[in-house]
């Protein structure tokens, strides 16, 4: 096996590696900027049918060493510059590039309530040599470990941070769409920007999902999955904890709904 897709640990902690300024993309900001690419999903990869989406669809044959690439335009184009600057930087690495696909209207792997952010065609799963990194082994491809850094640089959030590692995977962080939209990239078909803010809702996923699953398991005696993705399950143990606590039965784990649960946990 190379160097290259030799898996590697982590230097230090995944879940910082992209640094304090960059999250993956959540949900409410995907649909609020873009909306619903279908109306249905599953854990096989479909097409988007929302003309919204489709309009901002674009193919590229060619995409530096990459073949056959459908996605958003702006990711396809921050793509484009992100491989030049691997080219650049570290061309032994550009020349065993591939990918498994950048856009697949499908759920989260694992989840039932949560859409892939490969459903809008802002992500995109990497290979080297034509190996994919095995998702969830806590480590990492050795090439991926030196190219992460261009990728955040350009605004993508690496998925090794997820609480199911996946280092395949690099999508434009939240931060970059809110920007994108703000620089008129979506053209007609964008929305409303949402507001930033604490609550944490249906369809996010990330480490603070995963401390709330296990705060709600502390302060209901429940056994919630804690695998970071706030799903069905989740919404109705945060909707028991605003009863019991006779809080706004909201479903979302606002400021007051999380201020309450670190008072159960105290």
């Amino acid at each position: 096996m190379s160097r290259l897709s030799t898996p590697v640990p982590f230097p230090t902690s995944r879940y910082a590696i992209n640094g304090p300024n960059l999250s993956g993309a959540r949900n409410a900001t995907m649909l609020s900027l873009l909306g619903n690419p279908r109306g249905s999903y599953s854990d096989e990869c479909q097409w988007p049918n929302n003309p919204r989406i489709t309009e901002l669809l674009v193919r590229r044959t060619t995409l530096g060493p990459l073949e056959n690439v459908t996605g958003l335009r702006p990711a396809v184009d921050a793509l484009e510059k992100i491989l030049n600057e691997i080219k650049s930087s570290v061309p032994q690495i550009h020349a065993v590039l591939g990918h498994e696909g950048m856009l697949c209207a499908r759920f989260v792997r694992g989840s039932r309530s949560a859409i892939s952010n490969h459903s809008w065609g802002t992500a995109i799963d990497l290979t080297l040599e034509g190996k994919l990194d095995t998702r969830g082994d806590g480590k990492t491809q050795a090439g991926l470990l030196e190219i992460y850094s261009i990728f955040n640089a350009h605004g993508f959030f690496w998925g090794a941070a997820f609480p199911t590692e996946d280092s395949m995977h690099f999508e434009a962080s939240d931060e970059l769409m809110r920007q994108w939209a703000k620089d008129g990239a979506f053209g007609k078909a964008a929305g409303r920007i949402p507001s930033l803010g604490a609550t944490l809702t249906f369809g996010d996923r990330g480490k603070a999902i995963e401390e709330l699953q296990v705060a709600l398991n502390l302060a209901l005696a429940f056994d919630l999955d804690t695998d970071g993705i706030f799903g069905a399950q989740t919404r109705a143990a945060v909707l028991e904890f605003q009863r019991r606590k006779g809080l706004p039965l909201t479903g979302e784990a606002d400021a007051a709904t999380r201020e309450a649960l670190e008072g159960s946990a105290s």
